[in-house]
């Protein structure tokens, strides 16, 4: 297990990763993955003591993320950061016909990495996904494909642990019907939870 006793993991992305969590709460999970690792991770090595918080914000993109980075990450001094953002960065252009080009996307995806790496934090990165529950939805893998393959790009570069997830998701929906995975094709049910938090042990050597 790549993870050490007494570390903290802050976990950083939009509605995927803040499930509700309770903002007045320093600890508080939310109701997704971020609970599963955490809950998991404790009942097989309580002894580890290792620490989990979640500062997702429902609805950010990656310079949302950049704008709340201080506070929300590098004043916490993790020792892992574990990223999840994008969809939204997609999403809005198909909503609101609000684009954010790939150059800027990049930017400011290198500047959380960068950050986070240069205070001492390990980093784990997560491929945002999608399931196309709605005809119009297949489309979008126009904008989100070329973010992927940033993404993909700067966690090579920093070399982060990554977790394929759009690739984990389209092989679950030829198991089931991709709403069983994420009802609306974005916001994971439980077992859509359960399937990020499976990978995400996984990559860290945990399962």
């Amino acid at each position: 297990m790549l993870l050490q006793r007494e570390q903290r993991v802050v976990f950083q992305g939009d509605s995927v990763t803040d499930t509700g969590r309770d903002r007045d709460d320093f600890f508080g999970l939310g109701n997704g993955y971020p609970a599963i690792v955490s809950g998991t991770i404790g009942s097989l090595f309580p002894e580890m003591r290792i620490e989990f918080l979640n500062r997702g914000v429902g609805g950010d993109r990656v310079k949302d993320l950049k704008n709340r980075w201080k506070e929300d990450c590098l004043d916490l001094s993790p020792d892992w950061v574990s990223i999840l953002v994008g969809i939204n960065d997609c999403w809005r252009l198909y909503d609101s016909n609000d684009r954010t080009e790939p150059a800027l996307f990049e930017s400011n995806y290198r500047y959380l990495l960068q950050s986070a790496a240069a205070r001492g934090a390990s980093l784990i990165v997560m491929e945002p996904f999608y399931l196309p529950v709605y005809r119009e939805m297949e489309m979008w893998t126009e904008d989100l494909g070329p973010k992927i393959q940033i993404i993909r790009r700067l966690a090579r570069e920093f070399k982060a642990v990554y977790v394929p997830l759009d690739g984990i998701f389209a092989e679950a929906a030829t198991k089931r019907e991709p709403s069983f995975w994420a009802e609306d094709g974005i916001h994971p049910t439980p077992e859509g939870h359960s399937l990020i938090a499976r990978h995400w042990l996984k990559a860290l050597g945990v399962l």
